[in-house]
């Protein structure tokens, strides 16, 4: 094989060397070694044209930034309004967005559009911050609960969202009715906590005619920790083309109806805990006025 010696005067043969071993996959170290070239400009030119190996090519940290910064040129971003969304310097983005077209100036109308546009949704994810927080906190703080917290609760969810008697229709047990998972997780436990066992379930899913009333039951089935087969037959609701739907898609599963056999005597308890907790704080409330 030739050296390259002295001037490199056969620069072409060198050059038809250095290309062969490129488009065999050569890295530029692996060429320069072969053909003892150890300056970086004649190897430059002897590899001019000849694209690298992909097993030579490592990931650029910025080629994220590189993409966003020329999607944000393309939609007629200038330079500042690219730089203070991605936090790189101008030098950065005039080099990477440099074969695109110059954006159309924008009137100061338009200017003072996306000026406000960017506050607010500035905005909005520091007020998305502060919710979460708020949020964890909040829940951080309910360390246990008893099993007296745990019956009053229950019984204030029953009573918002529960089947109530009337004193002109008679409906002493309980029925309960729920789209939530977590609402319906915590009526069960409450339920639990009154000694209900499983085999006083009543189960059935009420869900839109169109939904998948069988991943519907077995999804309550699974969270109800009862077997499908179980379940009564589904309440279907029927589709009116006259309204638009929101509640569609994989999340959407229906609502549970759970009832309870034999409780009457539940019922009653607790109906009169829930008037017992609206007169054990309206006389908390009472004496604490002057």
């Amino acid at each position: 094989m030739t050296t390259a010696t002295g001037k490199y005067a056969d620069f072409e043969s060198l050059r038809t060397q250095a290309v062969a071993l490129r488009r065999q996959g050569l890295s530029r170290r692996q060429i320069r070694d072969t053909l003892h070239v150890d300056n970086n400009d004649l190897l430059n030119r002897l590899l001019e044209g000849e694209p690298a190996p992909e097993w030579t090519k490592r990931p650029n940290a910025k080629d994220d930034l590189r993409a966003r910064a020329r999607e944000l040129r393309t939609q007629g971003w200038t330079y500042d309004q690219i730089q203070v969304e991605l936090g790189c310097s101008k030098s950065s983005i005039s080099l990477w967005v440099r074969d695109l077209p110059k954006p159309e100036r924008r009137s100061p109308s338009d200017q003072a559009k996306l000026a406000a546009q960017k506050r607010w949704e500035h905005e909005l994810a520091v007020r998305d911050v502060v919710r979460r927080r708020t949020k964890e906190e909040a829940q951080q703080a309910i360390d246990e609960i008893t099993e007296r917290e745990l019956l009053l609760v229950g019984v204030a969810l029953y009573w918002a969202e529960g089947a109530k008697d009337k004193t002109y229709q008679r409906r002493e047990r309980l029925h309960f009715i729920n789209s939530d998972p977590n609402v319906i997780a915590l009526y069960l436990r409450w339920l639990d906590l009154l000694g209900v066992t499983p085999d006083r379930l009543r189960l059935r899913v009420s869900i839109h005619e169109s939904a998948d009333v069988s991943g519907a039951e077995k999804f309550w089935a699974e969270l109800a920790g009862v077997d499908v087969a179980a379940f009564q037959k589904p309440i279907l609701k029927r589709h009116n083309p006259k309204t638009s739907r929101k509640n569609t898609g994989e999340a959407y599963r229906g609502c549970l109806i759970i009832y309870v056999t034999k409780s009457a005597d539940l019922y009653r308890r607790m109906e009169g805990t829930w008037y017992g907790i609206v007169g054990a704080a309206s006389a908390a409330d009472l004496g604490n006025r002057t």
